[in-house]
């Protein structure tokens, strides 16, 4: 059966993917994403009853798949603090119209789920690993966890035959000495890299213009020792540039939402733990989607909601960042944290 054709929002972008967050905890504390100072030991996470459930989770992916959408990523917080994940990402498999399944994760507990993951039908991990050097990592992830809890987690996925990408935030002044180290490393593992730019994701990670590290510098800085030769993207809305080593298949790639905005081109939703459908990263208000489930509302119903939201998108945050006007740039924005990535 062919796939429906998918729904344009204002600026002719289609909805093709789904990031839902299925927690908003982590056991991370990493500065950019959830400050200790913020996210501390008094900090209150949703309840479980606020959110979603696997079955409603499921129930608005077949909805979304009914609209085009094919690609989920699974997010949080971090996604493996929701107990029993397989079995969601299994009812998911079972969707009509969704063709692959990912989850973006910081890897620490993925070595003991990794099997149960892939048996359940994830298709495929990115991992979030900024510095190999155990005491700036240490120091970033705010708790202490080691460069190795990650690499098992890789290395127990890659052993269960999950597709592999390697994220690393890259922040100057922090760890922009660990771009060199980082490529050499992960292409000898002939895993892809790929490098993003320090973001002005929500409002708590003290965000400085002067701390981001462009994509060109960072390509600059890999080809001189390693020369790369561009690749084509594989499809209408892939976040990232592509390059790979000259004479080999690993690649690298640059997430640059703040040199280079892909505004133009995204065609990703996300869906928050507790149910509020976020049409841009730098959003600062949701629309509710949990009551309409909670209250009785038809597949029909949701689906004409979700339908009039998109087709009224019209975000292009990081296309007008540098001439944004002073309610833009001072307006809260949910904490990435809450949505995923």
């Amino acid at each position: 059966m062919p796939l429906p054709e998918p729904i344009m929002d204002a600026r002719n972008r289609p909805l093709r993917d789904l990031r839902i967050s299925v927690t908003d905890k982590c056991n991370f504390r990493c500065q950019y994403c959830m400050p200790a100072e913020i996210f501390g030991p008094d900090f209150v996470f949703l309840p479980q009853h606020k959110l979603l459930s696997f079955e409603e989770l499921a129930r608005l992916t077949r909805i979304f798949a009914s609209l085009g959408v094919g690609k989920i990523r699974i997010t949080g917080g971090e996604p493996l603090m929701r107990k029993d994940l397989p079995v969601l990402i299994r009812m998911i498999r079972e969707v009509e119209g969704v063709h692959d399944i990912a989850m973006t994760t910081n890897g620490s507990l993925l070595a003991r789920h990794a099997r149960a993951l892939k048996e359940a039908g994830l298709d495929r991990v990115t991992v979030s690993l900024d510095s190999l050097d155990e005491e700036r990592f240490g120091r970033m992830n705010g708790r202490g966890y080691r460069v190795a809890d990650v690499l098992n987690g890789i290395e127990a996925a890659a052993e269960a035959g999950l597709g592999i990408k390697l994220n690393m935030v890259v922040q100057r002044g922090v760890n922009d000495q660990d771009i060199l180290p980082m490529a050499r490393y992960f292409r000898e593992q002939k895993h892809t890299l790929r490098f993003i730019e320090f973001m002005d994701v929500g409002n708590s990670n003290g965000w400085k213009l002067d701390q981001v590290v462009p994509s060109s510098e960072i390509v600059r800085m890999i080809h001189e020792e390693m020369p790369l030769e561009p690749v084509d993207p594989n499809y209408f809305g892939e976040v990232a540039t592509r390059y790979r080593y000259v004479g080999e298949k690993t690649e690298i790639g640059l997430i640059s939402s703040v040199t280079q905005a892909f505004c133009s081109t995204c065609t990703r939703a996300r869906l928050s733990a507790e149910g509020k459908l976020y049409s841009c990263l730098f959003a600062s208000t949701g629309d509710d989607l949990r009551a309409p489930l909670r209250d009785g509302q038809s597949d029909e119903e949701i689906r004409e909601l979700i339908r009039t939201i998109w087709e009224k998108r019209d975000d292009r945050y990081s296309e007008v960042r540098g001439n944004a006007t002073p309610d833009l740039k001072q307006r809260a924005k949910v904490e990435m944290s809450h949505i995923g990535g």
